[in-house]
């Protein structure tokens, strides 16, 4: 027989644990059809960028006294440097420019007006020769000579130093192939006139109008170039760098407020560091202005006393040029060339002589007002005078002409003695003395503005490195105050 076991009672000794009842849980959500598609995530919000990230921290920095002093010493590091690149930036422009006006752009000019003059006079001796036949002189035939070779070698200057695509090329170039043809004319014409064949005179007039309307003109559109260009440099240099002052003062000023706010706030007087960089600042600054001042002032001194009178001066000498060479033309054409103006026909070359004459005494007038020293003015006197005495031969020669006595008018224009050619000589050389004082003059005034400016570019820069370097240590060391 089985019995079913009795349960016994649990042995002595702690309980076990009773698990907590679980609460009925509900049953889990039907999945999907396949074809139905799963609910989305919501969307994130959008990614801040580095610079708003950037931002924050500063104005978390800005906060507290450490990290306002960071940002002041970075800022002031910032605008003494911008001050100091600013200065450099503009000053080497300026000192660029004005070493242009000395070395450059100023001798083409005077390489242009030598031009004009070499083929002006040449074309005068050329004239001069024609009327002596065959007793030219050999000085005459000399001066020739030398006139076209001094041309010819300012061409090549005037071409090495020109931009290949400026205006100034093509003139040159034009003027380059205009001289053999010229020269050749002149050599056909002295040929037959000394073999005393009329046509000669034909060829020279005709030598005379390839010089007086393409090669002179082309001369002077060159001249006026080059003009421009020493014009350019000059507005160039002169100007005052208004940025760099401004970026100056202004990096002064927060200069003086970041130790005006230490003294605040610690009752100490000087901060090495800001009081370093303040005085770079000044120093870069008071450079600045005096230099430029005292560059500008011997730049537009070299202007008003040295370009301008050597631009009249120029005009004057190539007005005695071609009043000399209208007149020994006169001679040559014997009036085979006329002009009419208003109801009076007169001989061309003598009209245009007096024209020449007019803008030569006009010149010497506003040489003479110009010239600011003795020096300057008794050649430009002596010159006024000279002319005077020419009109007073020219006239006589032309009353021998109309009369015609041929041979007393040649010997009152190109004879050894009482001719109006040593007035003409006399005109030319006190011109090309006062020239020659009027160029030193430039040179001097020049320089002084030039060196006014040697080292201000890399002296600005240095010191301004040296003045950033100056406010962060100074802003360090109120730094470490707080370590």
């Amino acid at each position: 027989m089985t019995y079913t076991p009795k349960s016994s009672p649990p042995p002595p000794g702690p309980g076990l644990p009773v698990l907590p009842a679980v609460p009925a849980q509900a049953a889990p959500p039907a999945r999907p059809p396949d074809n139905t598609p799963a609910p989305s995530a919501p969307p994130a919000g959008p990614r801040r960028t580095a610079f708003a990230e950037g931002l924050d921290q500063l104005r978390a920095a800005a906060t507290t006294e450490p990290g306002r002093l960071r940002i002041i010493g970075a800022l002031l590091a910032l605008l003494v440097i911008g001050f100091g690149a600013v200065a450099s930036w503009q000053m080497t422009g300026r000192a660029a420019a004005a070493d242009d006006v000395l070395t450059r752009s100023q001798p083409l000019s005077s390489d242009a007006a030598d031009i004009y003059r070499s083929l002006a006079d040449a074309n005068t001796a050329a004239s001069s020769g024609f009327l002596a036949g065959g007793q030219e002189s050999s000085t005459t035939r000399d001066r020739y000579e030398r006139d076209i070779r001094t041309a010819a070698e300012k061409l090549v200057n005037a071409a090495a130093n020109a931009d290949p695509d400026s205006p100034s090329t093509a003139t040159i170039a034009k003027l380059n192939r205009l001289l053999p043809e010229y020269k050749g004319l002149v050599e056909r014409a002295r040929t037959y006139n000394r073999q005393g064949f009329p046509v000669g005179g034909a060829y020279l007039r005709y030598a005379n109008e390839k010089m007086q309307q393409q090669m002179l003109p082309a001369a002077e559109d060159l001249y006026k170039k080059e003009n421009q260009r020493l014009s350019a440099d000059y507005a160039a240099a002169t100007p005052y760098p208004w940025a760099a002052i401004a970026l100056g003062i202004a990096a002064l000023a927060a200069l003086a407020w970041a130790q005006h706010r230490n003294y605040q706030r610690t009752n100490r007087v000087l901060n090495h560091g800001l009081v370093a960089a303040t005085a770079t600042a000044t120093v870069v600054l008071l450079w600045l202005v005096v230099g430029h001042t005292v560059a500008r002032a011997g730049l537009d001194d070299s202007y008003d006393h040295g370009v301008r009178s050597l631009n009249v001066l120029h005009d004057a000498r190539i007005a005695s040029l071609k009043a000399r060479g209208n007149e020994n033309l006169t001679l040559v054409a014997r009036g085979a060339e006329t002009k009419k103006v208003g109801e009076e026909t007169y001989d061309a070359y003598d009209y245009d002589f007096g024209t020449d004459i007019k803008a030569l005494a006009a010149h010497l007038a506003a040489a003479e007002k110009l010239a600011d020293d003795s020096s300057g003015e008794r050649p430009v006197t002596a010159a006024v005078g000279n002319m005077t005495e020419w009109k007073k031969r020219h006239t006589a020669a032309r009353e021998q002409d109309e009369n015609g006595n041929y041979q007393q008018a040649l010997d009152k224009v190109i004879g050894t003695k009482g001719a109006t050619g040593e007035c003409f000589d006399s005109v030319d050389d006190n011109l090309r003395t006062a020239l020659a004082h009027e160029e030193t003059e430039f040179r001097r005034a020049a320089g002084d503005g030039r060196d006014a400016l040697t080292g201000m570019p890399a002296g600005a820069a240095v010191l301004a490195v040296l003045g950033a370097a100056g406010a962060v240590l100074g802003i360090g060391r109120r730094l470490s105050e707080y370590r």
